[in-house]
């Protein structure tokens, strides 16, 4: 398995595994699917397991904790903190003060049963708490050896400087694929690889739009938040896979699938590039570790973009109520 390393001596797969689907957002999941994802996961190479104290409302955490726990030294563990959750999805508000971190960090290491966090995530900023004390409470549980290294998501190039000026960042979390990309995302990730901090994409696969496995509204069941997003809505959907259509074109004669063709393209980004998509299948999770071996030449890569332009998808990524803080 190949691996990416940070200035701050994290090492870890270069590609990893988004846990939260394992416990909500993308209908019914199966604890022990989970169990057998996770440990054929690590069997393959990919040892960076990533989570949030807010999936499931620490469920997630505790779902995986066991398996962390029985592979501690095998695992890099990485869970987030500053998104509060409410009654509902959509009930939702942010908090990244000292006293918040503190004890989100507490309550994580408990459901994890761990000692060490081996990446603690800012999951949002509040707009409210100062970035230096966000980052300064980090570095304190940094100090106490509760967490070996900080990360941010969803930041900006500017707030991701503020924020290594006080303790070295590690890795910054944005969602960024063929479906999602664009002038401030590319930034981050030069951004990144200049300070030496890894970036971690994360719905690499476009929340699966980009599998081409959903060609309709209907093909979501139960509680499976992409029912409310507007890139699967009717009309979008349609017109978002003229585009996905296009690129399993190309994937078919290089002798790949579309998602593997997708996760490559984001992996060629740069060897600091970490993308970290989410499965509760077996072939999935083969498959998309698959994409290592996929590689592009320029002119593949090309093809990809009159494809898939930057502006091609049709459709915000969230809804009004869910819509990230505007910078």
């Amino acid at each position: 398995m190949q691996t990416a390393t940070t200035t701050t001596s994290l090492t870890v797969s270069r590609l990893g595994l988004g846990c939260m689907g394992m416990s909500e957002f993308y209908g019914a999941s199966d604890p022990g699917d989970a169990q057998r994802v996770l440990q054929r996961a690590l069997d393959l190479g990919v040892n960076f397991l990533d989570t949030a104290d807010m999936y499931g409302r620490g469920e997630n955490e505790r779902l995986i904790g066991g398996f962390v726990r029985a592979n501690r030294d095998r695992v890099v563990i990485a869970t987030k903190c500053g998104i509060v959750r409410g009654a509902t999805p959509a009930d939702q508000r942010r908090d990244t003060s000292p006293a918040y971190i503190r004890a989100a960090c507490e309550a994580s290491l408990q459901r994890l049963g761990v000692e060490t966090i081996d990446l603690f995530y800012l999951h949002r900023l509040d707009g409210i708490t100062p970035i230096e004390d966000s980052v300064g409470e980090l570095s304190r549980l940094v100090e106490s050896g509760k967490v070996r290294n900080l990360g941010l998501s969803e930041v900006t190039v500017g707030e991701l400087r503020e924020a290594h000026a006080v303790h070295p960042i590690a890795a910054v979390q944005s969602e960024y694929s063929l479906s999602t990309r664009g002038p401030e995302v590319e930034a981050m990730v030069d951004a990144c690889g200049e300070i030496g901090a890894l970036f971690v994409p994360f719905s690499p696969l476009g929340r699966g739009l980009l599998t081409a496995a959903y060609r309709s509204p209907e093909d979501f069941t139960g509680a499976d938040f992409r029912t409310i997003l507007p890139r699967f809505q009717p009309g979008a959907l349609e017109q978002n896979l003229t585009v996905v259509d296009r690129l399993a074109g190309i994937a078919a004669a290089k002798g790949c699938t579309v998602a593997q063709l997708a996760l490559a393209w984001v992996l060629a980004r740069g060897p600091h590039v970490v993308p970290i998509p989410g499965t509760r299948r077996l072939d999935r999770l083969e498959e998309n570790i698959g994409a290592l071996g996929v590689s592009l030449s320029r002119e593949d890569m090309a093809a990809i973009d009159r494809a898939a332009p930057a502006d091609a998808i049709v459709g915000d990524r969230y809804p009004t109520s869910l819509a990230p803080r505007k910078a």
